[in-house]
């Protein structure tokens, strides 16, 4: 039988071994600083270019005369501003994650009778076999709805007869299954969650047929089924957001990687969910949810500035929330002046506060926003920083009582066409296995007899 002790002290040996043998020291980076690209990253924060994608385009910054120069935010989906496709779909009153899905997945945008037999197409793969969903969710919970989703998207390998078919057709069907029902196995691992973990009654609701991929996913995780149009309207807004990020950001190009070695579609799509709930990636929401609640209890009137302009020093300080140093939901990878994704979703987190009674809360976040670039610039040094897209969907998320184990499920829900679009792309196209170098640092050794050792 296992003896926790034994194995405690047993670890902490181990541990000790490889801090004393596997140590790359910062001196040893910095000597190869003008090699090594950390993160994929060149000197000077911009991204090593690794490939071309016709998929999808984010724009932070310009490079004028070698240097790196601000600019206001842009994000399109083959070559379309995506404020250009929120204005028309809100203008028209109608929901738009699925015309976006459409256009990553196929470079153009539908016409109505291409939109209408797309959603007749999803809304009959959106229902999960009665099998699946008692052998594969119900008989082994998850506390993590990510892991969970991971499994249970490589367990699709085994009830698909044409897993490892990479043919375009083939391709193309997986995803459509892939994009319809990931919302459904979100919600049966979250029912299930509740109910095994958390002791709650189990509910289980089918998709309806008639219902948007937003309405669909309010419906199946409300005991009552219940929701309100601008609850639908802004979760909708999200999944648009959230669908596509370019071919560099980690979770994209985890799909690329695993799909570049000739792997089939599940397991490139479950890596790229791993990828994804990291609190680096798309885990950043839930990080700054408990960021905003550590400023609440900790700050005694959070409509003075001057009080939180103090604990956002503190914070940078890393004397609070989880001493990491970091103000989450502030700065970006890529964005400079603006996240057009943050500037989008803070509109309709305004127009939820007021509804919903959390202007005061929603003026903290604004805030942030409005005071963490310059306490960074004065504490740190300079730097082009803005709102990313985690400080609000969050805060969107909460006001419509989703609970907080749902926000990166959703961020996998939503980006479901682009990983699957990323994937196609490089599995016509790539042709070339990914295969960065990595420099050996370790000295050479000769082999000592163990009788020596």
């Amino acid at each position: 039988m296992e003896n926790p002790a034994v194995l405690k002290d047993s670890l902490e040996t181990l541990q000790k071994v490889v801090l004393e043998n596997s140590q790359i020291s910062s001196d040893t980076f910095n000597k190869y600083k003008d090699k090594v690209k950390r993160g994929l990253r060149n000197n000077d924060g911009t991204g090593v270019l690794a490939g071309l994608t016709g998929i999808g385009n984010v724009h932070g910054y310009v490079v004028s005369e070698d240097e790196k120069v601000a600019d206001d935010g842009r994000l399109s989906y083959r070559g379309i501003d995506v404020a250009e496709i929120v204005a028309n779909c809100a203008k028209e009153k109608r929901f738009g994650y699925e015309e976006v899905c459409y256009l990553i997945l196929f470079g153009k945008l539908p016409n109505r009778t291409e939109l209408d037999s797309f959603n007749e197409l999803l809304a009959q793969l959106r229902p999960v076999p009665y099998d699946f969903r008692e052998d594969v969710i119900m008989r082994c919970p998850s506390p993590n709805i990510m892991n969970k989703l991971a499994r249970a998207v490589l367990t699709m390998y085994s009830y698909d007869d044409a897993a490892d078919d990479t043919s375009l057709t083939n391709l193309i069907s997986q995803s459509m299954l892939l994009v319809a029902r990931v919302p459904t196995l979100v919600a049966y691992a979250y029912q299930a969650k509740l109910h095994y973990y958390d002791g709650k009654s189990l509910y289980i609701h089918n998709p309806q047929p008639e219902l948007s991929t937003a309405e669909n996913f309010l419906y199946m995780i409300r005991n009552d089924n219940q929701y309100t149009r601008l609850e639908a309207e802004i979760l909708d807004l999200a999944l648009m957001l959230h669908a596509e990020h370019g071919g560099g950001n980690n979770s994209a190009f985890t799909t690329r990687v695993v799909s570049s070695s000739g792997s089939d579609t599940y397991s490139a799509i479950s890596s790229a969910i791993g990828s994804l709930k990291g609190p680096r990636h798309g885990g950043a929401n839930q990080k700054t949810m408990g960021m905003i609640e550590d400023f609440k209890a900790n700050i005694e009137d959070i409509t003075d500035a001057d009080q939180v302009a103090a604990y956002i020093e503190k914070t940078l300080r890393k004397e609070t929330y989880d001493h990491s140093g970091l103000v989450y939901g502030m700065g970006h990878a890529i964005y400079t002046r603006s996240d057009p994704r943050a500037v989008m979703l803070k509109k309709k987190a305004a127009e939820l506060a007021k509804v919903t009674g959390n202007e005061k809360e929603f003026g903290l976040y604004c805030m942030i926003e409005e005071l963490t670039p310059d306490i960074f610039h004065r504490m740190r040094g300079p730097k082009d920083m803005c709102a990313n897209v985690d400080l609000y969907s969050g805060f969107v998320y909460k006001m419509l009582n989703i609970p907080p184990e749902l926000y990166t499920p959703m961020f996998a829900i939503a980006r479901m066409p682009g990983w699957c679009a990323h994937r196609m792309e490089e599995v016509l196209y790539g042709s070339r296995i990914i295969r960065p170098a990595y420099k050996s640092v370790s000295k050479t050794k000769e082999y000592i007899p163990i009788e020596e050792r």
